[in-house]
């Protein structure tokens, strides 16, 4: 953004970057990931990593359109996972594990109420769910794709209020079906309910998707 790379120049290589900034791998990715998201880089195939030039008044839309198939991505890799991850939290999870859930449950509707963003209590539902299967795993892979697990694309623009509650109270709605699955300990109904939940989500911003494509065709 300073200018300091231009469009066409290519970015160091990642073991630079861990060694200018200090830093892990795992976080030089993520950031790659993240400028890739943003429209603002490509990442060319044995070639390394490029700085995107592009026209304003097409970066946005193009940025927008990146991180809808990158959240898209994500989903995908998400929905075997905690599937699974649910059923077996049905089959194990402690009463404690399971006041957790329920916490993490209620402080989603008190964001709804409270009309605050549910990004953050949403990922810490997830992460309840994936601590009751007691594998360890579960809750390291979500851990390992940091906050980017929850997608980060409107799919509806904050200033409809009316319609960004209503989407939320849907999400609210998902994540009780689940819930009370496992609670109830029954794993079926819960793997039901997660894939509802997760597949309805790549639905939503496949449609989200489509209206990008058709807004620049």
């Amino acid at each position: 953004m300073s200018g300091q790379y231009s469009a066409g120049d290519k970015l160091p290589s990642e073991h630079e970057l861990t060694e200018t900034h200090s830093v892990s791998r795992t976080v030089v990715r993520e950031a790659v990931a993240a400028l890739r998201s943003d429209g603002l880089v490509e990442v060319r195939q044995g070639a390394g990593i490029f700085v995107i030039g592009a026209d304003p008044a097409l970066s946005g839309r193009k940025a927008d359109k990146a991180r809808v198939v990158s959240d898209l991505e994500v989903l995908e890799i998400r929905t075997p996972v905690e599937i699974e991850a649910a059923g077996l939290a049905a089959l194990r999870r402690s009463p404690a594990q399971e006041e957790a859930i329920f916490e993490c449950h209620r402080k989603i509707l008190h964001c709804i109420e409270s009309d605050q963003s549910i990004r953050e209590a949403d990922l810490e539902l997830h992460a309840a769910i994936a601590e009751a299967t007691n594998n360890p795993l579960f809750r390291q892979f979500l851990e390992s794709q940091g906050s980017a697990i929850i997608p980060q694309s409107r799919l509806v623009p904050e200033t409809r209020t009316a319609e960004q509650t209503a989407y939320r109270k849907l999400i609210h709605r998902e994540h009780e079906a689940i819930v009370v699955a496992i609670s109830d300990r029954d794993d079926q109904a819960a793997r039901n309910a997660m894939r509802e939940h997760l597949v309805g989500s790549q639905a939503r911003y496949r449609n989200l998707l489509k209206d990008l494509r058709s807004f620049t065709s």
